[in-house]
């Protein structure tokens, strides 16, 4: 009699705990499925960040390969996990009145840490952390700040670009971002800034600095080297279309050739990631100083 009471309680025990973590969860969803429906229609409309997608499953992962901290970690719930909660759900009913999608998309990471703290407590947020604050590359820019970033990086690429062309030995003439060549004139629009390259980049090379067995500091470098790898990648494929079209014509500019070269950049881009992450792992090991 008394291990039926014990297996009926431990059983009531479980559907409560059960219904603790799934009422939240369930409460999230629903809180927040129109900014995810928003965000998935972003995904498909808007090339810039088709790689949104990729996030929540590299996020998922990146907290997978922690599972045994997470299982290790002592559980010690903070009331202060409510406070980030309420301050998040603050920020989405703010942004909600003034319909800014990308606050409404952040107060969600917020909600996220907060919940963890709050049901599992420090040591499990720790751990957590890193791979929730990624889930912020899956969210677009606001149009004002993208549109600040891509006039200048268009006008950069443009310039750098158009030097390299005349150091072939070219015929080039450059009016901001106008490419001026002998057979055809080329515009280096917001789309060919180099913007989606960099944010692109830069989401891969946060995951692979996660993942790799580099020192904090090294991690950083690593993540940071995004950023030039995206805009040397860019300014290699503008002068490349700029030294093809001179010499094949105004087609090599538009079509497939055009996508495909995005593809180019980014393999080359990612190529180049990977080596820096190799030599950043070799430099000051002990087998390179034994090799030496």
């Amino acid at each position: 009699m008394n291990e039926q009471t014990h297996t009926q309680q431990s059983k009531t025990m479980q559907s409560s705990l059960l219904l603790f973590y799934l009422l939240p969860a369930a409460s999230f969803c629903v809180l927040y499925f129109p900014v995810i429906k928003k965000l998935i229609r972003d995904w498909n409309g808007d090339p810039n960040y088709s790689h949104g997608y990729f996030i929540p499953f590299l996020a998922g992962f990146m907290i997978w390969s922690r599972r045994e901290g997470l299982q290790q970690a002592v559980k010690k719930p903070s009331s202060i996990g409510l406070g980030l909660i309420l301050l998040g759900l603050m920020q989405f009913f703010a942004a909600w009145v003034g319909s800014e999608y990308f606050l409404q998309g952040t107060s969600m990471i917020m909600v996220l840490i907060g919940s963890v703290l709050y049901l599992w407590g420090w040591r499990v947020a720790a751990l957590s952390l890193v791979p929730i604050l990624y889930l912020v590359f899956m969210i677009p820019l606001p149009d004002i700040i993208w549109n600040r970033l891509a006039v200048p990086l268009a006008l950069l690429a443009s310039k750098v670009s158009a030097d390299l062309v005349s150091g072939l030995g070219l015929t080039i003439l450059r009016e901001g971002n106008i490419l001026t060549l002998p057979n055809i004139t080329l515009q280096v629009a917001d789309a060919c800034s180099g913007l989606r390259s960099l944010t692109t980049l830069l989401a891969l090379s946060a995951f692979l600095a996660f993942v790799s067995d580099l020192s904090a500091g090294r991690k950083w470098i690593l993540f940071l080297a995004g950023a030039p790898i995206a805009l040397l990648g860019n300014i290699f494929r503008l002068t490349g279309t700029a030294f093809l079209a001179r010499h094949y014509g105004a087609s090599v500019a538009h079509g497939f050739i055009h996508d495909f070269s995005g593809w180019i950049v980014f393999v080359l881009g990612l190529v180049m990631l990977l080596g820096v992450n190799a030599v950043l792992g070799r430099i000051g090991s002990p087998n390179a100083k034994h090799r030496e």
